[in-house]
């Protein structure tokens, strides 16, 4: 005849208590509860350790449509590069609260291409080697305006980058505000706003198009695509002043001020 001991647990079966079940069941499920949120905590440590500081991430958003040919499109790289090494943006950059930004180059029309991807710049020589790297690449963003494409892109960019910054501005530039494909240019806009991030624009004027087509091209600009805390507009009035209204633009997205802030601070001076 076999006996088989068991022990038992004691049940408190007294209303309002909880079922017992054993003190070591518990025990485990807390342990599991605290292992899973230890990985977490370290996933999210490591994560944040391999984030790179800025004080600004900046896209740089410009027109590669059908009404830019080949060599306007070279002339536009050429004017942000110059725009980028110039001595008062540097100077912009470094004097900076962080001493750095985080930039990138990228072409819209009815896609859009990343011709120099994100770069730390805080100092000459980081400008210098982000200004070879957007003049080299081939044309890879063709056909009609996707406006509010563009603008998705640019948010996405900011939102998927390893760079933690306290402020986003897009610097959006162009030549037309048709919108022939992709999402509204109203929708996109909101989407952008919503995130927090600045939408600046430089509308380019041409001799065949813009304000002196009758169009004003300035005014769409500034009522459908700025946007955001300090969000302002610079116009290019055409291919002499361009490199100039890029670099005095970047000079105030970098300091975080606008056109008529500029102008109190440096009469204040």
């Amino acid at each position: 005849m076999y006996v088989v001991a068991t022990r038992q647990r004691q049940i408190d079966r007294t209303p309002g208590h909880w079922l017992a079940i054993g003190p070591d069941l518990f025990t485990l499920s807390r342990m599991r509860v605290l292992g899973v949120l230890l990985v977490l905590f370290l996933a999210a440590a490591a994560v944040a350790q391999d984030r790179r500081e800025a004080g600004l991430e900046l896209v740089l958003l410009a027109d590669a449509s059908g009404s830019i040919d080949a060599e306007e499109l070279a002339f536009q790289r050429q004017g942000y590069a110059s725009a980028m090494t110039d001595p008062q943006v540097v100077a912009a950059i470094e004097s900076s609260i962080y001493g750095s930004i985080a930039v990138t180059y990228v072409e819209w029309a009815s896609n859009t291409a990343v011709v120099a991807d994100w770069a730390i710049i805080d100092s000459l020589e980081t400008a210098q080697a982000f200004a070879k790297a957007l003049t080299g690449p081939p044309r890879q963003a063709y056909g009609s305006n996707a406006i509010g494409g563009a603008l998705l892109d640019a948010k996405r960019l900011i939102e998927v980058n390893d760079i933690r910054a306290p402020r986003a501005v897009i610097d959006f530039s162009g030549d037309s505000i048709r919108n022939f494909s992709g999402p509204p240019i109203a929708a996109a806009r909101a989407e952008v706003l919503a995130a927090g991030i600045t939408i600046n624009a430089l509308p380019i004027l041409r001799p065949e198009d813009g304000r002196r087509a009758g169009a004003n091209l300035e005014q769409e600009y500034a009522e459908r695509i700025i946007g955001g805390p300090g969000a302002f507009m610079v116009t290019a009035e055409g291919r002499a002043s361009f490199a100039e209204t890029v670099r005095r633009k970047l000079v105030l997205e970098i300091s975080g001020l606008t056109p008529s802030t500029y102008a109190i601070v440096a009469g204040s001076e």
